[in-house]
């Protein structure tokens, strides 16, 4: 086992985290995610009103006695979405821990503390985890750009992002982009981490709810296997590769132009049904992280975090003292 300033402050047995993943971070997995001593969150916009996020965080805790979170993804949208009752909603269903990310979440940061909640900002460079220090909150998950989903416009790698934000910050740091193993865990903690962030890794477990097709294709790829996308309209995504990604890329790359070219090709209801729910892993845009070249198997929550904290612990306590000489 090994004690963080994570482990302490937030409760949690293990220093890992399953952060929000649209259309995949339900019950199951994250009730999973718990139970094997690690921290998951619930996606609370995966959920159609606040009140189905009331009941999604009961079926969770009828799954687990153990702590969980929940993600509020701030982000400007065509149809208003009621963040104040989704807030709300979190607070009602007695969750302590909240993962905020897109836009400033200043705004909710007050109701969150007078109600005893921790909040966990995400970031994808230094001078955004600085102002969410500053803003009070209570860590910082600082996404490299390995990351699936939105890693920011700097481009700039974990091994270089995660030390840059430890000098700067005084709150516990989440490392996150490109993490599936016990090696990249000591990596992290070396690095001024207190903790690692895994998306890619527990999609590709027993229980996340995708379909196995998603699983095994996940399992198959290799680290070359993702495109980084919508970079022209300032919205850059790492995304897996496959016909559609690699479409929306030579749209995009035309002169002129704009994403109503590759909204029908980027939809997210399209990737939700037709690759997550159907399995045509080439029906529609989804998302996955450099991670995919470290991942060799399904399995499930429990055995992945196992595993990870076994290979983290051989690490650190066996194979790197045998380098250090002794004469």
């Amino acid at each position: 086992m090994f004690v963080t300033r994570f482990t302490e402050e937030f409760g949690i047995e293990h220093p890992i985290v399953c952060g929000g993943m649209t259309a995949v971070g339900t019950a199951e997995l994250i009730a999973a995610v718990a139970n094997s001593g690690a921290l998951g969150f619930l996606t609370a916009l995966t959920q159609p009103t606040p009140e189905a996020l009331a009941r999604e965080i009961q079926r969770t805790r009828d799954l687990t006695d153990k702590p969980f979170g929940v993600n509020l993804t701030i982000l400007p949208t065509i149809k208003p979405v009621p963040y104040d009752e989704y807030r709300e909603a979190i607070i009602d269903g007695g969750v302590k821990i909240v993962e905020t990310a897109g836009n400033n979440p200043a705004p909710h940061l007050p109701r969150f503390q007078s109600a005893g909640v921790k909040v966990i900002h995400k970031a994808v460079a230094v001078r955004h985890a600085v102002k969410a220090e500053k803003l009070g909150v209570d860590a910082v998950s600082i996404d490299g750009f390995e990351c699936a989903g939105h890693p920011g416009d700097d481009d700039v790698p974990g091994l270089v992002l995660i030390p840059a934000a430890a000098k700067c910050l005084t709150i516990p740091i989440i490392a996150s982009g490109g993490f599936a193993t016990g090696a990249g865990l000591a990596a992290a903690l070396a690095l001024g981490a207190s903790a690692i962030n895994m998306g890619t890794r527990f999609v590709a477990t027993t229980e996340a709810p995708v379909h196995e097709n998603v699983k095994k294709q996940i399992v198959m790829n290799d680290e070359r296997a993702t495109v980084i996308v919508f970079r022209k309209f300032r919205n850059t995504a790492r995304v897996a590769r496959n016909s559609v990604s690699e479409e929306i890329l030579s749209i995009s790359e035309r002169d002129g132009s704009g994403f109503e070219d590759v909204a029908h090709l980027a939809s997210g209801a399209r990737g939700r049904t037709e690759v997550l729910e159907k399995g045509d892993v080439e029906g529609g845009m989804w998302w996955a992280g450099q991670a995919q070249g470290l991942i060799d198997g399904v399995a499930s929550c429990a055995e992945v975090v196992d595993q990870i904290m076994r290979d983290a612990y051989e690490l650190i306590d066996k194979r790197l003292p045998a380098l250090i000489a002794t004469r």
